[in-house]
């Protein structure tokens, strides 16, 4: 049965001695799932990286277990880059790469599917240990089975993205792209919702839930849209066209937005397009971000939620700044890392306010 319905976890029916245990085990459990978030945020940045270089399909197989050993001879590094010059892209853009040119963008693919294979280990081997020490209380145990699968389902997704660059493109498909990155954040807002509502937060106010909530889930909502927007931006390198603000093609709404035929595939495949529909999703999310703020400071005298909301609203706002830099700099991979990196951010700031909102997970006995 439920212990208690506190905001500090429902700890009221709790004996003092499994109450502390408990507490204890939540401390633990919570940095670590804040460590691997924090490792995700970093394969972010890192998967950015592969695909501003232009190297995401230097490895043209998935060996999930040999492929963690990079080549060691010669004779091993000749061979990797034998079998990239089959792809299309080596035919079509890169022919006559040198060893040394290719091995700049083999080591950046290889580190992300390296870092990649250490979030997993990161995330498994520590589960087993709480797991096997009694650390985990029982309604946790399914939700870390889930981010374990949702883990290996990213790693599949991950080859079926660059799968899709190795016979009939020169680069991998955008919406694979943009499926790939929005699994990776929705994977750091799963484990992030958990480890925030295993902190002692405050109690929570049934009546800031019923005015709060509905505009919380509609900007966390807007970060996934934007998100997923921003990964076809990148599949398509539309932030390398267009490079001016607030117009854009000397419009604020330009034309040929659906020159495309299906018109549903402008929105996916029109490079103009793309880009316009990030922009517009990035005013609509600041405009729900600084509403949510206003709404919060209005309704709740918690500081807590108060600094939460205006978390949201200052981050939304930084991240426009930086998007808008990324785009009228023309995509300086410093500062287009930042603005992915800060992607994150933001995400995790919608999160936490979700779960101030809702409080911790009550303590059951």
């Amino acid at each position: 049965m439920t212990a208690g319905t506190s905001g500090h976890g429902g700890e009221t029916h709790v004996s003092p001695v499994r109450l502390a245990r408990i507490r204890q085990s939540r401390a633990w459990i919570r940095w670590w799932l804040y460590a691997v978030c924090l490792l995700i945020l970093a394969m972010v940045v890192v998967g950015g990286a592969t695909r501003l270089t232009e190297s995401g399909l230097s490895i043209t197989e998935w060996k999930p277990i040999h492929g963690a050993i990079p080549p060691l001879s010669e004779a091993e590094w000749e061979e990797e880059l034998e079998k990239y010059r089959q792809i299309p892209e080596y035919q079509l853009l890169n022919k006559g790469m040198s060893l040394e040119e290719f091995k700049f963008i083999f080591w950046w693919e290889w580190g992300h599917r390296l870092l990649g294979r250490f979030i997993g280990l990161a995330f498994f081997v520590p589960m087993v240990a709480f797991w096997a020490a009694g650390r985990i209380e029982l309604w946790l145990k399914p939700r870390l089975l889930v981010a374990l699968a949702l883990g290996g389902l990213q790693g599949f997704v991950g080859w079926w993205m660059v799968a899709s660059g190795l016979v009939d493109r020169v680069d991998v498909s955008q919406y694979r792209l943009a499926v790939h990155l929005t699994l990776a954040l929705i994977i750091f807002a799963y484990l992030f919702r958990i480890a925030r509502r295993l902190a002692p937060l405050p109690e929570t106010d049934p009546f800031e839930q019923d005015r709060l909530e509905g505009i919380g889930k509609l900007v966390l909502g807007l970060v996934f849209v934007q998100i997923f927007l921003g990964g076809l931006v990148a599949g398509l390198n539309a932030g390398l066209t267009f490079n001016t603000w607030p117009l854009m093609d000397g419009q604020f709404v330009p034309k040929g937005l659906l020159v495309m035929e299906p018109v549903w595939a402008n929105f996916f495949e029109n490079v103009m397009t793309v880009q316009f529909q990030h922009r517009v999703t990035a005013y609509g999310l600041m405009i729900a971000g600084f509403v949510l703020a206003f709404g919060t400071f209005r309704v709740s005298q918690r500081k807590e939620l108060r600094r939460a909301g205006g978390h949201i609203a200052g981050f939304i706002l930084l991240q426009a700044v930086l998007g808008i830099l990324t785009l009228i700099w023309q995509v300086p991979l410093s500062v287009a890392l930042l603005h992915q990196g800060f992607a994150v951010i933001v995400l995790a700031a919608a999160v936490d306010y979700q779960a101030v909102l809702k409080g911790a997970y009550p303590i059951r006995a």
